[in-house]
């Protein structure tokens, strides 16, 4: 079954990757510049065919209603096994960042937290293959084309996984708000990864245990916690921060 990229950048964006295309659906209305002229350049040179259609028949196909009159019709959304995903900071001669969900079931959330995994670095994500949401059209569109460049893996088992990245030397921090420590205390400049827990529920207690140390967000208002996807964002940048004083 085809997977639906919608939206004129996650469109470019899988252009860009070298994603495998099938088609390119257009709006026949749609202005024919910038990221458009660019997109069209790119499929004409891919051998990748466009269509124009009403805008009636994108809106149907569309899942998110924000495809701006653009869709893709492409291969559906490819996991990384984890033993690849892990091999890429040595590849790249870089202290390994991971970020691992443990049962993120917003698309929007999962989306979000690719975008910004993309933006400050990090070497992949992993994800829980039941009760946690897969690589979607809405991911996809959510994080802005960062899908294309953010390797996924997807475990059954998240506690199993956090043992295997220990057992290379990976230290694993968990950010809730039961956590015993302030986020910025640990030190994230050797190879690390942190774990976020789904929304509402934080992360399971097995989970907790697993992991090297449990983190927590000062909260100055009356809200007990952050969406999921601004936690790891937060979290992100201060490994960002810390690591960018070694450089």
């Amino acid at each position: 079954m085809a997977n639906i990229i919608e939206g004129r950048n996650p469109v470019l964006e899988a252009l860009r990757s070298g994603r495998s295309i099938n088609k390119i659906l257009l709006s026949k209305n749609v202005e024919r510049h910038g990221a458009i002229a660019e997109l069209i350049h790119l499929a004409y040179t891919e051998g990748i065919p466009v269509e124009y259609v009403d805008r009636q028949a994108i809106d149907r196909l569309s899942k998110t209603g924000a495809n701006q009159g653009v869709i893709a019709l492409s291969s559906p959304g490819k996991y990384t096994e984890l033993d690849e995903l892990l091999s890429l900071p040595g590849q790249k001669n870089e202290p390994a960042l991971f970020v691992i969900l443990d049962g993120i079931e917003d698309p929007h959330n999962l989306g979000a937290i690719l975008r910004t995994a993309e933006a400050a670095g990090a070497h992949g994500v992993i994800v829980r293959e039941r009760r946690a949401v897969g690589l979607t059209s809405v991911v996809e569109k959510a994080s802005a084309g960062a899908l294309e460049y953010m390797p996924v893996a997807r475990v059954t088992n998240i506690s199993q996984a956090i043992d295997t990245l220990k057992r290379r030397n990976i230290w694993v921090t968990g950010v809730d708000q039961s956590g015993d420590t302030d986020y910025t205390a640990i030190d994230y400049k050797p190879p690390s990864a942190i774990v976020i827990g789904s929304e509402g529920k934080g992360l399971s207690q097995l989970v907790k245990k697993n992991c090297d140390f449990l983190a927590f967000i000062p909260m100055r208002g009356k809200i007990s916690s952050l969406n999921a996807s601004v936690a790891a964002g937060v979290v992100m940048y201060e490994i960002v921060k810390q690591r960018s004083k070694i450089i």
